[in-house]
């Protein structure tokens, strides 16, 4: 069956993962995690992308985005697919395929979820036991977020600015969204959104996102006609 296009949806923000092929290591030595993020820097530059959040795992990336285009993300991703694949092939003399299909993307209820996404990101290292706190993992946003070191790849979305009128306000306020887990039902919703495709936010929201992306947004009912784009066949666990 034909998959569903892409999300065309200027200055919607939206969660996005990539995954190895065969969730194989896609990072081998700490210059691949840096050249990476100079790849997503060159590429969303180029395309007028906003990074708000990132993690990058030993497998797969997360991105939180918001493109100032139609296809500012599609041309975004293909830039930094491309170039750090022959940069990976090149230096560690490997050859195939470096990445696991397309990447999946998820349109974001901004009010409701959008700060949500940033600490589902940010807290992948300690759900997979790699640290203790997001704040000792290197290579995701949250020190930028919560500890002011400044990340040139970041533009900060306003609902991170409404979190206090100084920087100092700012921090210790995101500090406090992380002082609870999220629940095992948001990590599903999200889960569940990125892997299918779908949208991450009311049914509302979603409607609003049909209409303008012109493709659905949530999963049909089960047993309705199956449509092989989204649907997901085993749990992920990202």
């Amino acid at each position: 069956m034909a998959r569903l296009p892409r999300y065309a949806l200027p200055g919607q923000p939206q969660h996005l993962i990539q995954r190895g092929n065969n969730r194989s290591a896609i990072f081998f030595t700490d210059a691949d995690y840096r050249f990476y993020l100079d790849c997503v820097h060159l590429a969303s530059q180029r395309h007028d992308v906003a990074i708000h959040a990132y993690v990058l795992m030993t497998n797969h990336v997360h991105l939180v985005a918001t493109p100032d285009h139609a296809h500012g993300l599609s041309k975004m991703m293909h830039l930094i697919g491309l170039r750090y694949a022959r940069y990976i092939n090149s230096t560690h003399q490997r050859t195939g395929t470096l990445w696991e299909g397309r990447y999946k993307a998820s349109p974001i209820d901004t009010e409701a979820y959008l700060l949500t996404c940033y600490r589902y990101v940010e807290l992948n290292p300690v759900r997979a036991n790699m640290v203790n706190n997001p704040g000792a993992y290197r290579w995701s946003s949250y020190a930028h977020h919560a500890r002011g070191k400044r990340d040139l790849l970041i533009r900060d979305h306003d609902l991170y600015l409404a979190l206090g009128k100084t920087t100092q306000q700012r921090y210790r306020a995101y500090c406090a969204l992380f002082e609870n887990g999220l629940s095992d039902e948001t990590l599903d919703s999200i889960r569940d959104a990125t892997n299918g495709g779908w949208k991450l936010g009311s049914n509302r929201f979603g409607k609003e996102i049909e209409q303008t992306a012109k493709r659905r947004a949530s999963p049909l009912p089960r047993g309705g006609p199956r449509e092989g784009a989204g649907r997901r066949n085993k749990p992920e666990r990202d």
